[in-house]
């Protein structure tokens, strides 16, 4: 069985990957790009939103941190936002070329895609082992 520690930590990391991925491109994402020498797209707006998306399911897993049973539903959606990026990432390395960069984070979203799997049964069960005070009797 999961511990509901271990579940608060995963959530933790993944809020503090996706939303400091979010913060980084928006606010260097020229630079970025530049730097890795990656083909910008024509329209930076494409880029903010995305990274405007990451800051919001940053925030969204810290909620899951902080209230995991309460917050259960939430979890598919991280599923599914992890599952969506890897399977973009997954097509086009297949059918052509994309940035090394997007591979790397194709890798981590597959890594949390998994965990967040392991921990949903907890999750849809609500049992989720939380420490509670030994009974005096």
């Amino acid at each position: 069985m999961k511990s509901l520690s271990s579940i608060r930590v995963l959530y933790v990391i993944a809020a503090a990957y996706d939303g400091l991925l979010g913060l980084a491109f928006l606010a260097a994402g020229p630079q970025i790009f530049a730097r890795l020498q990656i083909t910008p797209p024509n329209h930076w707006g494409y880029v903010h939103f995305s990274a405007g998306v990451l800051v919001i399911f940053g925030w969204m897993f810290l909620e899951i941190a902080r209230k995991p049973l309460e917050s259960r539903n939430l979890v598919t959606y991280g599923i599914l936002l992890k599952a969506c990026y890897v399977a973009t990432v997954g097509w086009y390395w297949v059918n052509g070329d994309i940035p090394a960069l997007w591979k790397v984070f194709a890798a981590a979203d597959t890594l949390f895609a998994l965990l967040f799997i392991w921990s949903l049964p907890a999750f849809r069960l609500g049992t989720c082992e939380t420490k509670t005070p030994a009974t005096v009797g």
